[in-house]
């Protein structure tokens, strides 16, 4: 199990990123996981309107709120708790902007699309908050964000939650099923496997492998699993060919 860290950068129009990956433009960290930012938008700033291709994208909130409006005519708002999916396929031009004052913070995770998939129609979904499942279990909260019973819906499979650890409590992770991917620690501050990790953080997991969280403190921590495609990719500013 291997840890990597985020790196702070700037994006879009004045927003500033926790960027986990990609830092290659022809493999990828974590596939089939193609981008993962975790972002803090202040008045002011967001992602006016710009192009996608290649892949499909999930914006899951914790703070604020976030408007997408698209050339499909989607346009809505999601509020903590709830998530936007799109579907870029062959492409699509979308704006993510914030829909209220203050500051808009979460998590924007980019899911490859085998080459198969490449050329499917574009795509949106919304699913607000009291629509994501959530279980309460010895001081963890599992807020099963894709995969179980979401009804986000995705073109492969993924599992993507957010947990929430208080202070003292334990979770267990089973990487099964053929899948790969990342625990990132948001904020807080777990222990893996021995090994201790910072906000920004995250462990890579393989398939066979167990991971068992213990909080140091109150955690907010990030589970990102999927199938690996094997594929080459070639990564060009919002395309994924």
């Amino acid at each position: 199990m291997h840890i990597i860290k985020a790196q702070e950068m700037m994006e879009g129009s004045g927003v500033t990123v926790r960027r986990l990956f990609p830092f290659y433009r022809d493999r990828l960290v974590a596939d089939p996981f193609v981008l993962w930012d975790d972002f803090s938008i202040g008045e002011g700033a967001g992602f006016p309107t710009h192009a996608h291709r290649g892949f499909e994208a999930i914006t899951y909130l914790f703070s604020g709120s976030m408007n997408h409006a698209d050339n499909l005519g989607n346009d809505s708002t999601v509020k903590p708790g709830g998530a936007q999916r799109f579907t870029a396929g062959k492409g699509i031009e979308h704006s993510e902007m914030p829909g209220s004052d203050g500051v808009t913070t979460g998590i924007q995770l980019w899911i490859n699309l085998p080459q198969s998939m490449k050329q499917i129609d574009p795509g949106y979904q919304q699913v607000n908050a009291e629509d994501i499942p959530q279980q309460v279990i010895n001081g963890v909260t599992v807020r099963e964000i894709v995969g179980g019973h979401s009804p986000v819906q995705l073109k492969t499979p993924v599992r993507y939650a957010e947990i929430r650890m208080t202070q003292g409590s334990e979770y267990t992770i089973d990487v099964d099923n053929g899948m790969q991917g990342i625990i990132y620690l948001q904020n807080g501050n777990i222990n893996i496997n021995d090994q201790q990790l910072s906000a920004g953080d995250a462990m890579q997991v393989s398939q066979g492998e167990q991971a068992v969280l213990r909080a140091e403190e109150s955690s907010r921590i990030m589970l990102a699993l999927g199938k690996p495609l094997h594929e080459t990719v070639r990564l060009s500013g919002g395309f994924v060919d």
